[in-house]
């Protein structure tokens, strides 16, 4: 074996490694939203995520890939492979079939994101059918414009970036492609889909507790787990001191963004609401977690830390805002916490790089790249997403009828209670 050919092997553990924790990522985010809402409507939310990534991994393997990674980024959108992964080959030398099924976790979560911003309410068969298209269409295609090799992540002499902002947008591991767009996609199905029952009363929002915030926190345990797969994992490389290094700084701008994040939450609601939040606290340290994910190789460990603690303090307002002005009703805190900080997140790495960032004398070129990108992608994921929401709601209706609501999803959908 040579030393090139052991390089690629290393590499290649260390792609399915991370692979297998961002799947890890599922039974958090599971448990993170049944926790968040109510027992008679456990059973319905994890088998939902089940769901997500059932439908996800087998559209994604028969066309998606080809739709996000067809074409040499070319176009729109790429080509269906319908299951043929012949016309993929990676420039690292890594096996198609190792990178698909590490592409495949990441549009998994994608449309994870959405079910928790709709939970206790959506009917699980529509549910399906809004997973399919999430799944096959709109995640794949904004996925093409980037890291698909398209238009968007085009950083070669003469593309249109280049000739506009003499930059690229960059999103290391998603706080734009993946988790902007699951926050969009939560918030325009949130709104189609309309409140829980007894949610708004007089104008006024009322509170509807989650029933266990053990299994919540345990979730939000396992997905900052998941997520030194979800960063790291990104760099696909581990051989070599370039890489080593590379993921060893991932490593740690992520830890410290979750921490701030947390850190920022706790003390914004302990000021605010006269005491710390535990519910809230669980959803800035996620909230820090994705919005360091565009940056998270780019900026330094102090911007990192700052990145994470102005997401925890922003969820807290954003969190508020949506529910007691807006009157969205998100069971989760789905749409503020990667909707709201993503785009944050994927703005900051404009103004925090190193190498390129406003904050550090690159002009605002690169940042005026990440404004345009962001708004090029959740623009996309918010059009698609009023399409399909109405389209469903016209057609075969979204929402549960009222007594299955009040009784619970479990029973009238499935049949079976998570409690007996």
């Amino acid at each position: 074996m040579s030393v090139q050919d052991l390089g690629i092997s290393v590499d290649t553990v260390w792609m399915l490694l991370a692979a297998m924790l961002v799947f890890f990522m599922q039974p958090g985010f599971a448990l993170c939203e049944a926790g968040f809402t109510r027992s008679k409507n456990t059973a319905n939310i994890l088998f939902k995520n089940f769901v997500d990534f059932m439908i996800g991994s087998v559209l994604f393997w028969f066309v998606g890939f080809g739709f996000m990674f067809g074409s040499d980024g070319a176009g729109f959108i790429g080509m269906p492979n319908f299951g043929d992964l012949s016309f993929y080959t990676n420039a690292a030398g890594l096996p198609t079939e190792g990178f698909l099924m590490f592409e495949t976790v990441f549009c998994a979560t994608s449309a994870t994101i959405v079910s928790g911003a709709m939970a206790e309410r959506t009917k699980f068969s529509m549910y399906c059918v809004y997973s399919f298209f999430i799944s096959l269409i709109i995640y794949p295609v904004e996925g093409h414009w980037t890291w698909g090799g398209g238009w968007l992540c085009n950083s070669e002499a003469g593309s249109f970036m280049m000739n506009t902002f003499g930059a690229a947008f960059h999103d290391f591991a998603g706080s734009a492609i993946v988790h902007s767009v699951g926050g969009v996609l939560a918030l325009v199905g949130a709104i189609c889909l309309g409140p829980r029952l007894g949610k708004y009363r007089n104008g006024k929002s009322i509170a509807i507790p989650g029933h266990n915030l053990m299994a919540a926190a345990l979730g939000v345990f396992i997905l900052w787990f998941g997520w030194f797969g979800f960063n790291p994992g990104s760099q696909l490389a581990a051989s070599g001191e370039v890489n080593r290094v590379a993921i060893s700084h991932v490593f740690l701008t992520t830890n410290l963004a979750a921490v701030c994040g947390g850190l920022g939450t706790m003390f914004t609601s302990w000021i605010k609401y006269g005491k710390p939040s535990f519910s809230l606290t669980l959803n800035g340290i996620l909230a820090g977690l994705v919005a360091i994910t565009a940056g998270c190789d780019l900026v330094s460990p102090l911007g990192s830390a700052i990145i994470g603690l102005l997401a925890g303090i922003i969820l807290v307002f954003s969190i508020e805002f949506i529910d007691t002005k807006l009157h969205i009703d998100d069971p989760v805190g789905a749409s503020s916490v990667h909707g709201v900080c993503g785009i944050f997140g994927t703005l900051m790495t404009g103004l925090f790089a190193l190498d390129g960032g406003a904050f550090y004398g690159g002009g605002f070129g690169f940042f005026g790249a990440q404004c345009f990108g962001i708004l090029c992608i959740d623009l996309w994921a918010a059009v698609t997403g009023i399409i399909l929401f109405w389209g469903i709601k016209k057609i075969a209706g979204l929402r549960v009828d009222k007594r299955i609501e009040e009784e619970g999803l479990d029973i009238y959908e499935h049949g079976e209670s998570c409690y007996n």
